[in-house]
């Protein structure tokens, strides 16, 4: 099956497309971002920071219930839900009945960043998975794809509503094979990934293949080796948490995603430099992209 570039000429032919008319923020879509330890609390106010510039009317924060009231001053846009840690200062099932009220109110869960040892999560996402509404849209990033092996019939339940944003070594973890060889053929591997799982795969590398359910396949050459830093990522899983809040389908969402963060490394760099810009700095270049290409 043929390749396709995710160029100007797709995503011309695939626009996204700005609110109309008298428009709310609730109509704008929710995103509910769940995530975060504290080793590592700020990847989910990275991920909530992103949905916003992506467009998302509101965001919603779950993270670790000791640092709750600072990623509330990270990101005053947001509401913030504090959840049990262990004692490794992982996120617990514990937090599952706390979260129930927010998700049948989100329209999109972006779930992963920051999250630490996968098998401590596991059951989190497992029960997450399981709650999510009908017609709620899904986001699964970094340990929330890592120990996601065995949820694969829970992951196709959700009907094509899911993106995953793995890297080669979450790709060989999921799939319980060698980074080798998802290296080896990494259009055939998300290729056979995004049927098995029934899912948008959104393979990240120095190049980039997105491929979705039906065998479309989609190539991205990169914004540069600056993306290769901590948090770049998280950044990445919530732009297209905010696009697939917006209303567009997810591999619309996620070829977008992939777009504006690759686009937004490749102005940093020309600024910057190559190498040592910050995840953080690539939001602020999100809204300026998407209204350069938007319908």
């Amino acid at each position: 099956m043929s390749v396709v570039a995710l160029d100007a000429a797709w995503l011309a032919a695939h626009p996204l497309r700005l609110p109309e008319g008298e428009v709310d923020k609730n109509a704008r879509g929710t995103v509910m971002a769940v995530g975060g330890s504290l080793i590592a609390p700020g990847a989910i106010r990275l991920a909530a920071e992103a949905a916003l510039r992506a467009g998302a009317g509101k965001v919603r924060i779950g993270g670790p219930a000791p640092l709750a009231h600072h990623l509330a001053m990270a990101v005053p846009e947001a509401g913030v839900l504090g959840l049990p840690v262990s004692k490794g200062g992982d996120l617990t099932a514990g937090g599952l009945g706390a979260l129930r009220e927010s998700l049948g109110r989100c329209d999109t869960l972006v779930m992963g960043p920051g999250m630490g040892n996968p098998k401590g999560v596991r059951s989190l996402v497992k029960a997450l998975l399981g709650e999510a509404r009908d017609g709620m849209s899904l986001v699964l990033d970094a340990a929330a794809i890592s120990c996601s092996g065995k949820l694969g019939r829970l992951i196709a339940d959700h009907g094509g509503r899911v993106v995953m944003t793995p890297h080669h070594g979450e790709m060989a973890a999921l799939l319980r094979c060698a980074e080798e060889d998802v290296a080896a053929d990494d259009e055939t591997t998300a290729r056979d990934a995004a049927q098995s799982f029934g899912a948008v795969i959104v393979l990240k590398s120095a190049r980039t293949v997105v491929a979705a359910p039906d065998g479309t396949t989609l190539r991205y050459e990169g914004g540069g080796v600056g993306l290769a830093t901590g948090g770049s990522g998280d950044v990445l899983a919530g732009i297209a948490g905010g696009l697939l809040s917006r209303g567009h389908d997810p591999l619309a969402a996620a070829a977008w995603a992939v777009w504006l963060h690759g686009e937004a490394g490749r102005k940093l760099a020309r600024e910057i430099g190559p190498i040592g810009f910050l995840a953080r700095e690539l939001l602020t270049e999100v809204p300026g992209l998407m209204a350069s290409l938007e319908g």
